[in-house]
């Protein structure tokens, strides 16, 4: 027995190091692979030049506020903190020149470039000898002490600094400064020893909550020093910010962020926030490769459409997220974020997803909230939108003023003054992204020309992206090199579109169905030319309260109602404009529309896309005629179109006009006033 005893102890003692040998090889094996590339990179700034109406675009944000709010802005405009002065050390000048420094780069701007380089010049030459960097503080100005991470007290809030890395990385991209690197080494130093004694929340929430601006910009550094302490310092921010990665793959958090509108936890709610923290599981995957990280990102992308999703691609947030109803608003600031989240997220994780998402916010969502001239703007603007005026709506913030949703230059809160400019000019400068490969990946299409080095020679190549998308369907590329060079193109084909067709030189290359990047590897001559053909169907698709919006491409289409302004003043906020629609609004979509939309629903281009390009009616180059018939009884109530209610097949019950009249919509991006949730009526 003892024996038998002894043969088995001693049989389960090989076998456990037999087992423990096989885990510890299969640990080393696991540690051994290398971790996969990030697929895409960005393009350094200025390598891309927007053309046609993307230029327009930038052009007139240049002459606009975007070019000059360092002059006609008191807060940015008088004694400025960011240059020395007493003013304004808070948010809204880095916002501004998160916008401005890619704007100069991108029209290539002498006079935008000697603007905004004076505050980047100002903030790196008096950076402390800590390491600490910003606006000279009240401790240092007032009691001469000196910044240090034992005395970081006497600093201020993390935040503002995030935003103005953001600056200074762009610049860095555009110039590459050598001053740069040693200056955020320096301050990233100071970051991991201060955070201590100084965590990310001593100040303000708002550092905590967009911690992950702060990550990045460690993460970014690392790539380029590869000092491991960097992603160390990254640990350490993600441990003190808010947990999104955790909140957006915890379906809690979005099903609470509906039911919800109280004070508890609200910074957790904030549409601004939430669309900074869209990036986060990204950043954190692209630091640990975790896939965890990608699976909370597709949880909570999905889940936050699901529930607070609008027709033009964007969540509600007025100023929490607040559901799906077509009358809930969204913050300007909210779809700036959420459009550069995108774009970050579309070089880590190369999902089509995301790259499909950032198309649809971007024209749809953003042009429609600001003016022509790119001078006023709104705080929120709403989906069925009849009417812009002053007012509380149905917004979680109605602010006292009842300011959010006109037209102006300092209506609502001014964050989104100062932060709106970002929006067109990343998309821009996000048109094409590197891969790994050394090739390169058009991922979204406009306007543009891009020059850069690609292959494994390292050739110049210059490639014109001539097209009126998303307005047309085909966008053609036109390569220039001195001499032959092989390398992989990847093109995205929308999810939208059921078959991409590609040309070379005139004849049929590929079709390729949609929802995927494909790649063209071979060698390309000077004088290329290759031509995606997108082809554009009509459709409707569903929305909050059993409406339906029509798209085609990537536009969403609105009711076209002609226009009454009004421009007024208020007190504290300035002048500002209401608009009001000259004709009837109250229409439902018949059925048959939305049962067979290709045969009921005519597409007209109405002008061409010409030069001096605006995002207003006047300018709208496609319109679409459908049936439809009035709803009496569907009137305006404290400003609002609320959703007539629907049965489970979506189709309004109460009065209905007998009478089928034709309506004319327009793409989205072109309205100030609009039904874009339609009911369905019989």
């Amino acid at each position: 027995m003892r024996q038998y005893s002894y043969y088995l102890h001693f049989s389960l003692l090989k076998i456990s190091i037999l087992v423990l040998f096989l885990l510890l090889s299969q640990n080393t094996i696991t540690q051994a692979q290398p971790k996969p590339v990030q697929p895409y990179t960005e393009i350094p700034l200025g390598s891309i030049k927007p053309k046609g109406w993307l230029r327009d675009q930038l052009v007139i944000m240049k002459n606009g506020t975007t070019g000059h709010l360092d002059e006609v802005y008191a807060k940015v405009k008088n004694d400025n903190g960011w240059l020395g002065g007493h003013g304004d050390g808070w948010e809204e000048t880095p916002y501004w020149l998160d916008g401005a420094v890619p704007l100069a780069y991108l029209l290539d701007d002498p006079a935008m470039k000697g603007k905004v380089t004076k505050y980047i010049n100002w903030t790196i030459e008096n950076q402390r000898p800590s390491g600490y960097f910003g606006p000279i503080t009240k401790e240092e100005r007032e009691k001469k002490k000196q910044i240090t991470p034992d005395n970081c007290a006497a600093g201020e809030d993390w935040w503002p600094k995030m935003v103005m890395l953001k600056v200074i990385r762009q610049y860095y991209q555009a110039t590459n400064d050598a001053r740069v690197i040693p200056f955020m080494t320096k301050y990233f130093k100071y970051q991991s020893q201060a955070l201590k004694s100084c965590p990310l929340g001593k100040w303000t929430e708002w550092a905590e909550s967009r911690g992950a601006d702060n990550v990045m910009m460690a993460q970014w550094l690392y790539n380029i020093t590869k000092d491991k302490s960097l992603l160390e310092l990254a640990e350490r921010i993600e441990a003190q910010a808010f947990p999104w990665s955790n909140l957006l793959g915890s379906r809690d958090w979005v099903m609470n962020a509906a039911a919800q509108q109280n004070n508890e936890k609200w910074m957790q709610r904030h549409a601004v926030n939430v669309g900074m923290a869209l990036k986060s599981p990204a950043i954190n995957y692209q630091r640990t490769k975790n896939e965890k990280y990608l699976n909370d990102l597709k949880t909570g992308f999905t889940d936050i459409m699901n529930l607070h999703g609008l027709p033009m691609g964007v969540f509600s947030g007025d100023e929490d997220l607040h559901g799906n109803a077509p009358t809930q608003g969204v913050e300007l600031c909210a779809i700036a974020e959420a459009m550069y989240s995108l774009e970050e997220i579309i070089a880590i994780t190369g999902d089509i997803q995301y790259m499909d998402a950032l198309e649809r916010m971007t024209f749809n969502a953003l042009p429609t909230q600001t003016t022509d001239d790119y001078n006023a703007k709104q705080y929120f603007q709403i989906a069925n939108q009849v009417q812009i005026s002053r007012g509380v709506f149905d917004f979680s913030l109605p602010f006292d003023r009842e300011m959010n949703n006109v037209l102006g230059m300092r209506s609502g809160y001014t964050c989104c003054l100062a932060n709106m400019h970002q929006s067109w000019t990343k998309f821009a400068s996000h048109l094409w992204y590197a891969t790994a490969d050394k090739g390169l990946a058009a991922l979204a299409f406009s306007p543009n020309e891009i020059k850069t080095k690609v292959g494994a020679s390292g050739t110049e190549v210059t490639i014109d992206e001539a097209t009126n998308y998303p307005f047309e369907d085909a966008v053609n590329f036109s390569f220039s090199m001195a001499k032959d060079v092989a390398f992989p193109l990847r093109l995205r084909i929308p999810s939208w579109c059921k078959e991409g067709v590609i040309a070379l030189n005139g004849k049929e290359l590929r079709k390729h169905k949609g929802g995927q990047v494909i790649t063209i590897n071979r060698t390309w001559k000077n004088s290329d030319k290759l031509t995606l053909q997108l082809p554009m169907q009509v459709s409707t698709s569903n929305w909050g309260k059993n409406s339906r919006t029509v798209e085609r491409g990537p536009l969403v289409y609105a009711l076209k109602l002609e226009e009454r302004w009004e421009k007024e003043t208020q007190k504290e906020e300035g002048d500002y404009f209401n608009v009001f629609p000259k004709s009837d609004w109250n229409y439902g979509l018949v059925l048959q529309t939305v049962k067979d939309p290709v045969n009921n629903l005519t597409v007209n281009v109405v002008k061409p896309v010409g030069q001096n390009f605006v995002w207003n009616l006047a300018h709208a180059p496609i319109e679409i005629t459908a049936s439809a018939k009035k709803i009496p009884n569907w009137k305006i109530v404290d400003g609002l179109a609320r959703q007539p209610v629907s049965d489970r097949e979506g189709i309004y019950k109460g009065e209905v006009s007998p009478t089928v009249e034709k309506i004319t919509l327009v793409p989205y991006g072109f309205t100030k006033v609009r039904i874009v949730a339609f009911p369905v009526v019989k």
